[in-house]
């Protein structure tokens, strides 16, 4: 059997969770001009940008090379996550799994936390695990912390 795991880590954000949780739920269309460093482009493929179980292709840079990543979006307005299901690109060639949950969490009036978590399982041994791709999430949302406080 191959390889899984979970990886979790909180980023602290300035400005209300509502905020940061509507830019990541329903703006993903603004990430390539917030964050163009990371994203370069978003499309989606099926459904509307703020519905839940639609489907995106995200153009994005991670450790200096250009990838790919197909996914599909489940959101939970309770508890202020969203989710990204990973079906195809890049990532998904060495894991049969990877899910990446953000959820913001009030911390005060004028800050909260991402907690972002990252399940995964790899096809096999031969692959690394995915940590440069926790790296890499977690500096996406911690960029887009100034972009949502401008919005």
């Amino acid at each position: 059997m191959a390889t899984s795991g979970t990886y979790v880590t909180e980023v602290p954000l300035k400005g209300n969770a509502e905020k940061h949780y509507k830019r990541w739920r329903n703006e993903n269309h603004v990430f390539p001009d917030a964050i163009g460093h990371h994203i370069q482009n978003v499309t989606i493929h099926d459904g509307e940008w703020d519905s839940h179980g639609a489907i995106k292709t995200w153009n994005y840079t991670c450790d200096g090379k250009p990838e790919v990543f197909k996914e599909r979006r489940e959101i939970d307005d309770e508890k202020k996550t969203v989710t990204f299901r990973g079906l195809e690109g890049h990532v998904m060639e060495q894991l049969k799994v990877y899910d990446v949950i953000f959820e913001f969490i009030p911390k005060s009036e004028d800050g909260c936390v991402c907690k972002i978590t990252m399940i995964w399982e790899k096809h096999n041994d031969d692959f690394p695990e995915p940590s440069n791709y926790m790296k890499f999430v977690k500096s996406m949302a911690a960029d887009m912390d100034d972009h949502v406080l401008k919005a």
